[in-house]
This record gives C-alpha cells, sequence and structure tokens, in this order.
C-alpha cells in the first residue's frame, strides 16, 4: 500500500476552502458530478466522478482545518468503497490556504491514476474555491 501526497496553494482563506469539502455544491464545483455528504463523523461520503462511484464515510471533521474521509470506488475490486483514506489538511498562508492531500492505503495499480486525478482536481479546487465558475469537467481515468 501506498501513501500519496499532493498540494496546492489557494487564494482564499481557510474557512471558504473549508466548505468546499463538506458540502456538495462545493465539492461538485471542482470535482464530479454529484454529491451527497454528511460531514460528521460517521456520515455519509458519496460524489460520482467521471461516471465512477467514489464512496466512503466521513472520519474526521474539524473546521477549518482538517477533513479526513475513506475512500474506494463502486464496484472495484482494487480499491473498494472505504479502502483508503484521504486527508485534506489546510493551513493559513500569506496567499490563503494551503491545502495539502494525504491519501494514503492505495494499492500499487491504483497510485498511477491517483496522482493524476488530483492532479487534475487541486487545479479545479484552486479555482473554484476563489469563487471562479469553471467549465464542466471533462476528466476521465487513463486506461
Amino acid at each position: 500500500m501506498v501513501e500519496h501526497r499532493s498540494s496546492v496553494d489557494i487564494a482564499a482563506a481557510p474557512e471558504r476552502v473549508f466548505e468546499y469539502l463538506v458540502t456538495a455544491e462545493g465539492i461538485t464545483a471542482w470535482m464530479g458530478d454529484w454529491a451527497r455528504v454528511v460531514p460528521t463523523p460517521g456520515g455519509e461520503f458519496s460524489v460520482n466522478i467521471a461516471g465512477y462511484g467514489a464512496r466512503g464515510t466521513f472520519l474526521e471533521v474539524d473546521p477549518p482545518r482538517r477533513v479526513t474521509v475513506t475512500w474506494g470506488f463502486e464496484g472495484s475490486a482494487a480499491l473498494p468503497p472505504g479502502s483508503s483514506t484521504v486527508s485534506f489538511e489546510l493551513s493559513a498562508i500569506e496567499a490563503g490556504t494551503r491545502l495539502v492531500v494525504v491519501h494514503t492505503d492505495l494499492p500499487d495499480g491504483e497510485v498511477a491514476g491517483h496522482i493524476d486525478g488530483w492532479k487534475h482536481f487541486l487545479s479545479r479546487f484552486a479555482l473554484a474555491a476563489t469563487g471562479a465558475t469553471l467549465p464542466p469537467d471533462t476528466w476521465s481515468p487513463s486506461p
């Protein structure tokens, strides 16, 4: 199992950035086309991304510093729902917020696709959290 870290600086305060992690409207502004979230420990975390159902539960919700969810995909034998963990760590910086994503327990065969996905979606996140309206997302996983 592998851990992947990625980060992005966002020109918005941590309190604003945090909302893009715990609301369906916030999440779908940068990732996926549908979400249902119950942002309390044990609550549902569901996002449809490029035709794939990412499913898990919230483990930690610490406004505006940290959100941790379990992560996996419906119908996946390699990465079933809840089999990995994603932590979103927010810290205030002079320019706004540094968001660090730590994805743990990724099977070796899932690492490259998740690196590509996080790179794509974090660049969208940085724009959405500043209030930009983004075009519909056309990303799909690499074959």
